[in-house]
């Protein structure tokens, strides 16, 4: 795959402007896009910079982590705090990710999202309130291993990382994700079917797909 560089600024605004025209395949009011990577790709910086830029161009949408839809812990670490099996398949909730996000967002939906459901660091659900998308709005999305889920997505940006990188900047506590991402890589192929792709192996010289 070819990449061409660009600055951070410049991609936000190009896949803003790309989001101005997008039309989801089911007819849904509401746009659906992923930004799918692993915690050390921060892909959830990149969905902020989009939305702003979206703002800027007149355009609402809604920044949802899935750090926010973890299952409690008593699931989560049901076999340990180490368990790649358990965090691939088992940690995000991704029942209440079609529940709370995706169903309120698919034809005749009301557009009333739960922007996040459990809290990590309490082990308590958050309880806030409910947010209700005007037509047109975006949901932006953005969490890892993401595209294995079959989540409706009217477009979806990869941030892959080398397997040097993908080591190098996760933290020495969370390293015993990665074989996780290796087998997304495998047996999903994010960078095959995203719409985008954008390699920050470096941060501060990102490259993408176009």
């Amino acid at each position: 795959m070819r990449l061409e560089a660009i600055t951070w600024d410049r991609l936000a605004d190009a896949l803003a402007d790309r989001l101005l025209d997008l039309e989801p395949a089911d007819r849904s009011p509401w746009p659906r896009v992923a930004f799918d990577g692993a915690p050390a790709a921060h892909p959830g910086e990149l969905a902020e910079r989009v939305s702003e830029a979206l703002r800027v161009r007149g355009r609402s949408s809604l920044v949802v982590g899935t750090e926010g839809f973890l299952r409690p812990a008593s699931l989560r670490l049901e076999y340990g705090h180490q368990d790649v099996e358990a965090y691939y398949g088992g940690w995000f909730d991704t029942g209440a990710l079609w529940r709370e996000v995706f169903g309120p967002l698919e034809p005749g939906g009301d557009g009333r999202v739960l922007p996040d459901l459990w809290d990590p660091a309490t082990d308590r659900a958050t309880r806030s309130p409910y947010v209700r998308l005007p037509p047109g709005s975006l949901l932006l999305l953005h969490g890892p291993l993401l595209l294995k889920n079959w989540f409706p997505f009217d477009l979806s940006v990869h941030l892959p990382l080398s397997t040097g990188a993908l080591h190098r900047r996760t933290p020495e506590a969370d390293r015993w994700t990665l074989p996780a991402f290796e087998r997304y890589s495998d047996e999903t192929g994010p960078a095959d079917v995203a719409d985008v792709v954008v390699r920050a192996d470096d941060p501060r010289h990102p490259a993408w797909s176009g």
